[in-house]
């Protein structure tokens, strides 16, 4: 009796508590005067969902562990209905009520899926990038979701990389603007169709050597602050809910465990105030960098500022006899409990624990047309035209040979990390195809070949996601005969979604060689060739690009993708992508951007003959096969003559750079312009070129346009040796163009 009126005591105490409006601070003061140690302990544990996403929940060991106050947070949790009995074991049987955390990937979308968010980034297309997270956000939160483990804002150059697929490319700037718009699209205003984002991976992962999965980081700290941390910040400032550490070392200590990036850095001088989650069982993993055992790991974590662990089961093994023992103090634990607490009161989930649980919202809210149509128009500005001899956009007569071991397939269409997908709703190109021509045309179809020779190879690619599996031979000589009859031949090759993502390094980016032999045999057949590459990165293409008439790089455009590309090789829209990670010629020169810094012996770009003694290889150019920013379309635009309003600028003052940009072609088309500054000469070497400014534009055929840049001293500043945030008096260019490589140059002075 008396324990059961203690229960009852304790949930009219908290009802009370959660049925009154009061601020944050003072609302999280009284629940935690009522929280045990245990309690607050386990408000900093998060544990996976996967034992009960086929079976009962209420027996599940994550209700036990709910039901005693021992879990803060679950993520992979499938099904409204699943999400709602957790739910409501913590609010009912807990002692003090408190609502769970439900995380999830929700990386590009939901069941209604967007381009991966590489090629997003490829269409500049802010307002559509913010408007593809908000309605990832709108149908995640009505399966029950409302916390999503993105924008991932790493910046990568190197495309073995599988992970680059998951980020905005090499570019800080752009990675600043993207990180932001992902943000408000998720985060919105906390409603009930907004989710919180949780920013990933701090930091530098993106950065790992060789392009190899969870390896090594090892970088200066100018570097970091110059290239790599901005667009972190940025999603900081943006107001990003959560941050979520990352697997590699940073100045030789797991990011987990490194109380400069997440106290000293992170809180202290960028103000954010949000909590920090682990990645996956990376406490534990920090004990094989060899830095401690478990209780070693979890007692740097919790002090350099980690608030919740993902999987690791540590924090909820070590925490309470750390605190015995003096290793850490409450107040470690009280902090930490704090921001998670505050996470759950800025979702309103003290309000309405349920309010993500409304089951009429899985009728309305899901793979609805408005979103359908969403995801159609992005994916399609996501395309680059990499290669265009005459032959796109195609018409819609004749024999047309779609042929590849992607044009039938419909898994594999939405790319990686693509969690809530159905694939069963999606078409396959082959299908869109046929319904986009309809009897004005013919399509035939030959899956040609696999994707690896190799079927082990092929299985280990594919991850789950297979693709019917031919005898190469017959494949191919199927796929010659249908070529044979047509007027002209539509390949659908590339990566797999799998092949690109988490844990899918490649160490050879090339076409794989069973469908480059198919390609080649094709291309010698004399007709008219179109290559749809399917990627999560940039490929090697460079036998591609001297020896196919066209080239479209389709990465993987979502649910939509089958019409998408339906919309742009037909004409009805014209590419407008452009590039946003520089494609190699080679993998030799790996890892190569654009913006990079100077050496001693420069070579300038376009040089095309190999000088001893300065820095180039002497088997190939320096030059990439396409540059940053790169991008065709069905149109050509004219770049007039830039001019400055000014030549000299103070610390106080603006410039504006003018551009008139015409469209000189047959075809209404968007272009996306792009002005890029060089600081000549620095107390630090300087690089090249940095993007500061875009803007896409939509121009009707023959029309022209003023594009307006200003140019102010924010966009001349950067870290110096000192980590100062500095903009030193000097000489700058400007350069405006449709590239990072086919620019005009202005020069103009910053004066004291």
């Amino acid at each position: 009796m008396k324990k059961t009126a203690l229960f009852i005591m304790a949930i009219l105490t908290v009802t009370s508590v959660f049925g009154q409006k009061k601020p944050m601070n003072e609302f999280i003061d009284e629940l935690m005067s009522k929280m045990t140690l245990e309690e607050k302990i386990g408000q900093l544990n998060l544990l996976p969902g996967g034992d009960i996403t086929t079976g009962a929940v209420m027996n599940s060991p994550l209700a036990q562990l709910t039901a005693e106050g021992k879990l803060g947070a679950v993520l992979n949790v499938k099904g409204q209905d699943k999400i709602k009995d957790l739910q409501q074991i913590a609010i009912k049987k807990s002692r003090l009520g408190i609502p769970l955390l439900i995380g999830q990937d929700v990386i590009h979308g939901n069941q209604t899926v967007f381009p991966i968010p590489l090629a997003q980034s490829c269409s500049w297309d802010l307002e559509a990038i913010e408007n593809g997270a908000r309605i990832a956000a709108k149908e995640a939160t009505a399966q029950g979701i409302n916390w999503v483990y993105s924008p991932m804002v790493d910046i990568a150059i190197d495309p073995r990389w599988g992970r680059v697929a998951e980020g905005a490319g090499e570019d800080p700037f752009l990675g600043c603007r993207i990180g932001e718009a992902l943000v408000r699209g998720y985060q919105g205003n906390y409603g009930k169709e907004n989710a919180m984002a949780c920013v990933k991976h701090f930091a530098l992962y993106g950065a790992a050597e060789a392009g190899r999965d969870y390896n090594t980081v090892d970088m200066s700290r100018v570097r970091m602050y110059n290239q790599y941390l901005e667009p972190y910040k940025a999603a900081a400032k943006a107001g990003a809910g959560s941050f979520m550490s990352s697997f590699n070392v940073v100045d030789g200590i797991p990011a987990t465990c490194n109380r400069w990036l997440l106290t000293d850095l992170l809180r202290n001088d960028w103000k954010y105030d949000g909590f920090v989650v682990t990645d996956y069982g990376s406490i534990n993993e920090a004990v094989v960098h060899g830095i401690g055992d478990q209780s070693v790991t979890s007692e740097r974590a919790l002090k350099a500022g980690t608030d919740m662990d993902m999987c690791s089961n540590a924090f909820i093994a070590q925490l309470s006899g750390l605190l015995q023992s003096g290793r850490i103090s409450q107040a470690d634990i009280d902090t930490a409990c704090r921001r998670v607490l505050e996470a759950k009161y800025k979702l309103g989930l003290f309000d309405d624990p349920y309010r993500f649980c409304e089951p009429k919202r899985l009728k309305t809210d899901l793979y609805t047309e408005e979103h359908r149509k969403a995801a159609r128009d992005m994916a399609a500005e996501t395309f680059v035209l990499l290669k265009n001899e005459d032959l796109l956009p195609l018409k819609k007569q004749g024999k047309i040979a779609l042929i590849g071991p992607l044009a039938d397939n419909r898994s594999n269409m939405v790319g990686c990390w693509s969690t809530g997908d159905t694939p069963e709703l999606y078409s396959t190109l082959k299908e869109a195809m046929e319904r986009y021509v309809g009897d004005k045309a013919q399509v035939l179809y030959a899956q040609g070949c696999n994707i690896y020779a190799d079927e082990k190879i092929q299985e280990g690619a594919t991850f789950g996601r297979p693709i019917s599996r031919v005898d190469d031979a017959e494949a191919k000589a199927e796929a010659l005969r249908i070529a044979a009859e047509a007027d002209v031949i539509v390949c659908a090759m590339g990566e797999m979604a799998e092949m690109s993502g988490e844990s899918s390094s490649r160490a050879d980016l090339s076409l794989p060689c069973v469908q480059m032999s198919l390609l080649k045999a094709l291309v010698a057949t004399g007709k008219p060739v179109v290559l749809l590459n399917f990627s999560g990165r940039p490929t090697i293409m460079s036998w591609e690009a001297e020896n196919v008439p066209a080239i479209l790089n389709v990465w993987f455009g979502g649910s939509e993708t089958g019409d998408a590309i339906c919309d742009v090789l037909f004409g009805d829209k014209s590419p407008s992508g452009h590039l946003t990670m520089t494609m190699p010629k080679v993998l030799g020169q790996i890892p190569i951007y654009y913006n990079h810094l100077n050496t001693g012996r420069p070579v300038p770009e376009g040089t095309g003959e190999y000088r001893k003694f300065q820095s180039n290889y002497i088997d190939v150019r320096n030059d990439p096969l396409y540059p940053f920013g790169y991008g065709l379309s069905y149109t050509t635009f004219e770049y007039g003559k830039p001019r400055l309003s000014g030549t000299t600028m103070n610390a106080n003052g603006k410039l504006t750079l003018t551009v008139n940009v015409k469209n000189t072609g047959k075809y209404d088309a968007d272009e996306v312009v792009q002005l890029y500054i060089r600081d000549v000469a620095a107390t630090i070497s300087r690089p090249v070129k940095e993007l500061k400014g875009f803007e896409r534009i939509l121009l009707k055929a023959g029309e022209s346009r003023d594009v307006n840049f200003t140019i102010d001293v924010d966009m001349l500043k950067f870290y110096n040796s000192d980590l100062q945030y500095v903009a030193e008096s000097g000489d700058f260019e400007a350069m405006v163009g449709g590239n990072s490589r086919d620019i005009q140059r202005l020069k103009f002075t910053l004066v004291e």
